[in-house]
Order: C-alpha cells, then sequence, then structure tokens
C-alpha cells in the first residue's frame, strides 16, 4: 500500500514481474471498456482485455503505456495488481514483427475459409493494435496496408 495521493501499479506475466511504479492515475482495458482508476479506488476485480494500459506518475505528468493482454486486474487499498497473459513496455516492442502480426491476421480474416478461426484473428488484430498503439506507431490508415 502507499500513501493515500498515490497507487502502487505493478503489472506481472507468466515469466515475472514486467512493472513496478507508483501512479496518480492509470487507465486500464478490461471487457467491459476502459476504467479509470484514481487513489483510494474502491475495491475491483475486473477481466483485463488486450490493449494499452496507461499511468501518469503525477497528476498532469508525462503519460507512460504498457501494451498488455488479456488477464486479470485487481484493485485493493491504493494498489493495482496486473496479471496478464503478456505485457510489454514501449521500448521492447518489436514493432516490424507487431505489424507483420497484424497484416497475417487481418488477410487471415479477409480469407472466406471455414479453416480460419475468426474469433483467434481478430484476438491477433488486438493484441497487435495494442503493441503498436504502446509503443507510438500505429496509425488508423496504416491498418489494412
Amino acid at each position: 500500500m502507499t500513501d493515500s495521493g498515490h497507487l502502487q501499479l505493478i503489472i506481472t506475466t507468466p515469466k515475472g514481474e514486467v512493472l513496478r511504479d507508483r501512479a496518480a492515475y492509470v487507465v486500464v482495458p478490461t471487457t467491459e471498456g476502459y476504467i479509470g482508476i484514481l487513489p483510494r479506488h474502491i475495491h475491483l476485480v475486473s477481466i483485463l482485455s488486450a490493449g494499452v494500459l496507461s499511468y501518469r506518475r503525477e497528476q498532469g505528468g508525462q503519460r507512460h503505456m504498457v501494451s498488455v493482454s488479456a488477464g486479470f486486474v485487481e484493485v485493493a487499498e491504493n494498489e493495482i495488481s496486473v496479471l496478464a497473459d503478456a505485457a510489454e513496455r514501449p521500448d521492447e516492442i518489436d514493432i516490424d514483427r507487431a505489424r507483420q502480426a497484424l497484416q497475417r491476421a487481418e488477410r487471415r480474416l479477409e480469407t472466406d475459409s471455414e479453416d480460419v478461426d475468426a474469433l483467434r484473428a481478430r484476438a491477433a488484430i488486438e493484441r497487435a493494435v495494442a503493441r503498436l498503439k504502446a509503443a507510438g506507431a500505429y496509425r488508423e490508415e496504416s491498418a489494412g496496408d
């Protein structure tokens, strides 16, 4: 638990802890949409979806981003615990690889074949877009190129 003016943000994957930082404000992608969390937030447990988790260390400070995939988020006593299948900070993201993954998934959706698992292809698109957004390399017009 931190002082009442800040949150403790901890992001963990099966490979270990990805991030531990203080935050004044955190925005988390969930299956119900994005949730904004401030200090003294009520207790919360929610399902995490693929997207960009963002936070600021200080009110009005620089925005930091992390790409996250499926998992869970829990908020209790000014501590936010994110348990994700995968999480990457912008400096860890291979932009070319993320773009290639996006293009492959989009091509899979375009094929009219019973062999294509549309849910898996859409999930791959969500993960690739989240990675590109977190790295600052996603442009709406680039989707589908």
